[in-house]
């Protein structure tokens, strides 16, 4: 007999109240994010505090002006995030409703995309503030973690992006009918991977282990090399993840229940794998400069 795990009786708000007919919530997506940015916020300030930590003890800006950065990345996430999803995952539905675009409160975030728009977003604040790129950019790639592990617990409790069924004794039986609708090759109850505490153990909390080992062995002194780390970090854990996790709807078919997209590959590894090659090339570089 399948065994498996009930979903927890977890609804997707915090707190909700009714103001005048219209409903004001507090969502756990959202305060995953708030949480993510402030203790990074916190960190970044506490690392350019810690002169002794970079090279020339000089650190790449001052922690007074940490505060704008934040700034930056809250707006490179939202606007990254919202469109690496609407043009990697589903660009023919929001082609066709352009205005759902904006409509970030239904959900659909690409952590790619996400990713991306902290990039140009840090490049911006460098430029504007005269910063030191790869030092702002180390400081970002040890904290990110942190957000990676409070966004994925989130994914949890939203029940979204659940895994491949399976009948492992921790399997996890997801609310909702497509949640429990199976491929037509599974013959079991429709238990799922919870391949978001999966991604939340392997890009949050081990990826910022890794991180936080870094800078205790002075990493931070050889710039890139942390960014180089995360690159290779998260690529790994999210290639290796997605053996377990359930693809986007729209890779989906009957000849196809694995959604892969091509060489046996889904589109999150699709999209992870120049990762880790950035990381090694990130690695080698900054290796040959230390």
């Amino acid at each position: 007999m399948q065994s498996y795990i009930p979903f927890p009786d977890i609804g997707p708000n915090l707190v909700s109240i009714d103001v005048f007919g219209f409903e004001l919530a507090l969502r756990w997506y959202a305060l995953a994010y708030i949480a993510g940015l402030i203790l990074g916020f916190w960190m970044v300030r506490s690392l350019m505090r810690k002169a002794h930590l970079w090279r020339s003890a000089t650190p790449p800006t001052v922690p007074e002006k940490v505060e704008d950065l934040l700034t930056y990345v809250i707006l490179g996430v939202i606007i990254g995030g919202r469109l690496g999803f609407t043009l990697l995952y589903q660009p023919g539905y929001y082609l066709s409703h352009p205005i759902e675009i904006l409509y970030i409160w239904q959900g659909g975030m690409s952590f790619h995309g996400g990713f991306a728009g902290v990039i140009v977003a840090g490049l911006l604040f460098c430029r504007v503030h005269g910063a030191r790129p790869l030092g702002i950019g180390d400081a970002m790639a040890v904290v990110a973690p942190i957000g990676l592990f409070f966004g994925r617990v989130a994914n949890f409790i939203n029940a979204e992006l659940w895994g491949r069924p399976t009948d492992v004794p921790w399997a996890v039986l997801f609310p909702g009918e497509r949640a429990q609708t199976c491929p037509t090759y599974w013959e079991g109850i429709c238990a799922r991977h919870p391949s978001q505490l999966y991604e939340a153990g392997l890009e949050g909390l081990l990826l910022f282990a890794v991180m936080i080992f870094g800078v205790r062995r002075g990493w931070l002194k050889v710039p890139g090399r942390l960014i180089g780390v995360f690159f290779l970090g998260y690529g790994l854990a999210r290639t290796f993840v997605e053996y377990f996790r359930q693809a986007d709807a729209q890779y989906i078919t009957p000849d196809n229940p694995f959604g892969h997209v091509i060489a046996g590959l889904t589109m999150g590894q699709i999209l992870s794998l120049p990762m880790v090659a950035i990381g090694v090339i990130l690695l080698i570089w900054s290796a040959r400069r230390a």
